[in-house]
């Protein structure tokens, strides 16, 4: 039996276009903020690090947090969509703080200051908004296959605009007068394109009825899914191995992210080379978007992600692995390291452009 389809093209990629504004914010601060905090403010790296590790901590906690309040909402807007339109505004704001960080302040008084806005942007704007965004594809249709095409239009986008900040951001930074100022200003551009396109996004879908979204008819059942607080939850989520499971590869593709975002430091101080920073994510993306292209035509063939993505996986980490062994012949072999990029870019897209189902799985749970 074919299953109901609820979505135009137009919808799925409407949707897709909200990681343009995820990674407006995502893409830049990640790759950028230490390069901006060490030689434009003058801030220590590993006290950075420190606070964003901390900041990190906390991001765990608001994730389950917000979960349970998307999935306790009720508005004309639906469950989801509230949360992912006013969260960026937050978001917007909150970038634009940590790239404003006053150059006449005080050493402590900037350490401070970018703790307060990173934690504000990564802890609960930016969660806030992308947990809505994930829940989305549970929230909007109950066909899978429009589910898995919704999570590769959404990839497609998140690493083409990671691409493109990636490539141009450096460059827009001294075209726009470098230091501080350039900083600021390439921040407030790319925070008011992220309203734009995250505003799009919302107003392209449209959630379904609460009643089409409960498969039950059973009211005891519906309230007492509704009684679970978060520590019923997180016993519930830990004697769940398939969740368990489920956490342990996002936190190696956390890893991973890690890695990339050090990446401009790597270029410029192992490799002696900053523009490498941009051919590495050429070698990333690209393989990634053409990875995405394709999945939801294997997912189909292969009846399913499971087969897919033990196989994708398994190759994106022997890939990663050889990455490692060309990096240590003797400064570095960039031939090998761009090739081996690029496979593992290849084997991550399956799994990465399903992980917002993924997300969206976990969010029901809390």
């Amino acid at each position: 039996m074919t299953e109901k389809r609820y979505l135009k093209w137009y919808n799925k990629v409407g949707y897709g276009s909200g990681d343009i504004a995820g990674n407006v914010v995502y893409a830049f601060l990640s790759s950028f903020v230490m390069i901006y905090l060490t030689n434009t403010v003058g801030l220590n790296p590993g006290i950075v690090g420190t606070l964003i590790a901390v900041s990190k901590l906390l991001d765990g906690v608001t994730d389950i947090f917000f979960g349970s309040l998307i999935d306790k909402t009720h508005s004309k807007m639906g469950k989801a969509r509230p949360w992912m339109l006013y969260g960026y505004i937050g978001c917007a704001i909150t970038l634009v703080a940590i790239f404003a960080i006053p150059t006449n302040l005080g050493q402590f008084a900037q350490y401070a200051w970018f703790l307060i806005a990173y934690t504000l942007l990564n802890a609960v704007f930016y969660t806030a908004n992308n947990i809505a965004y994930s829940a989305l594809t549970a929230l909007v249709t109950k066909n899978s296959a429009e589910q898995v095409e919704m999570g590769s239009w959404r990839f497609m986008f998140a690493f083409a605009t990671s691409l493109l900040i990636q490539s141009i951001t450096l460059g827009a930074v001294t075209a726009l007068g470098g230091g501080a100022a350039g900083w600021r200003t390439v921040a407030i551009i790319y925070a008011i394109i992220g309203l734009l396109v995250n505003t799009l996004s919302v107003l392209s879908v449209k959630e379904l009825p609460e009643g089409e979204l409960v498969d039950t008819t059973d009211k005891k059942e519906i309230e007492q899914d509704e009684k679970y607080n978060l520590v019923q939850a997180a016993k519930l989520l830990a004697g769940n191995k398939y969740y368990m499971m489920i956490c342990v590869t996002y936190i190696l593709q956390q890893i991973y992210g890690a890695m990339i975002s050090m990446g401009t430091y790597y270029a410029t101080y192992i490799l002696g080379n900053q523009n490498l920073f941009g051919v590495f994510s050429w070698a990333i993306n690209i393989p990634l978007i053409i990875a995405l292209v394709f999945t939801p035509t294997l997912v189909a063939k292969w009846n399913g992600m499971y087969k897919l993505n033990v196989m994708s996986y398994t190759l994106a980490t022997i890939s990663r692995a050889l990455v490692a062994v060309a990096g240590y012949m003797g400064s570095g072999n960039v031939t090998l390291m761009l090739l081996f990029t690029a496979i593992a870019a290849l084997g991550q897209g399956p799994w990465q452009g399903d992980m917002n189902a993924v997300i969206a799985a976990c969010s029901e749970y809390t």
